[in-house]
């Protein structure tokens, strides 16, 4: 990921936070501020992260209760209570509040569902900006720096 910064910006101990899997795309944050990235990524503060699934499979009519009722891994992890909406035939939009080891695809699996796409949108009230293709990447705004923590 910090390949794709120009070498002036990969200085001072940049690194990612959190991360996305090789196949999934979205928004992904890069920052020098540990004290930051811990805020965003401890399940403790609640700092959501949104993503728009597109699925196979026959998407639950419960699928909302469930989320919101702690699924249960494979593995026997439970996960933190999770949002999931339907938005059209099979896409799925998922709120969470963790950030486990591929815990999008694995809460999908544990309701019959196999993901086929997966795009993270949202951090916090942070959304990602629809003016970036895959791949770039810009500062942000002070005002910025703060939405990741609105949890609404």
């Amino acid at each position: 990921v910090l390949d794709f910064l120009p070498p002036s910006c990969r200085t001072g101990g940049v690194f990612p936070v959190g991360r996305l899997d090789k196949d999934t795309t979205g928004l992904l944050l890069l920052t020098n501020d540990g004290v930051w990235a811990h805020r965003i990524l401890s399940p403790k503060k609640h700092c959501y992260k949104v993503y728009e699934a597109t699925v196979s499979g026959s998407i639950p009519e419960d699928l909302t209760v469930r989320f919101a009722s702690r699924i249960v891994l494979a593995d026997g992890t439970v996960c933190l209570p999770a949002r999931a909406l339907r938005i059209d035939g099979q896409t799925v939009e998922i709120t969470v509040y963790e950030g486990r080891y591929h815990q999008v695809k694995r809460m999908c699996a544990a309701v019959g569902l196999q993901v086929l796409s997966l795009h993270r949108r949202k951090i916090g009230a942070l959304g990602l900006d629809p003016a970036l293709s895959p791949g770039q990447w810009r500062k942000l705004t002070e005002v910025e720096r703060e939405l990741p923590f609105v949890n609404k």
